[in-house]
């Protein structure tokens, strides 16, 4: 049975741009090969993390989600587990309100992108 997932993984932050870029079309890469269907994917930037982790205070956070079996998610997972350039990661289930929140969530986003912006006269 196909399910929605969303994995969030934390890179480390001494990668140029270039190595990010490559570590995340892998994963993605990944995903299709094993026949996962990508829905959204976001690159959320850099952010402090609340605690070092291997001597890091920062890391470029990315979220993927997408559709996929079950069995998929243990053999993604054994791929960043022997990955040294992520620090850490989580992949979740999502449930069907879930699923609606983060549609809604990106269609508001994409209406506020298109409406004109109007300034209020003084």
């Amino acid at each position: 049975m196909v399910n929605r997932y969303e994995t969030v993984f934390i890179v480390t932050p001494v990668l140029s741009e270039d190595q990010m870029k490559e570590t995340v079309e892998k994963y993605k890469n990944f995903l299709q090969e094993h026949g996962a269907e990508i829905i959204y994917t976001h690159n959320w930037g850099m952010r402090k993390l609340a605690y070092p982790i291997r001597k890091k205070t920062t890391g470029m956070y990315y979220l993927i989600e997408f559709n996929a079996e079950g069995s998929l998610i243990a053999d993604l997972e054994v791929a960043y587990k022997r990955d040294e350039r992520l620090l850490r990661f989580l992949t979740v289930s999502l449930d069907k309100y879930a699923v609606a929140y983060n549609e809604k969530k990106r269609a508001a986003k994409a209406a506020a992108a298109e409406a004109p912006v109007v300034e209020e006269e003084k």
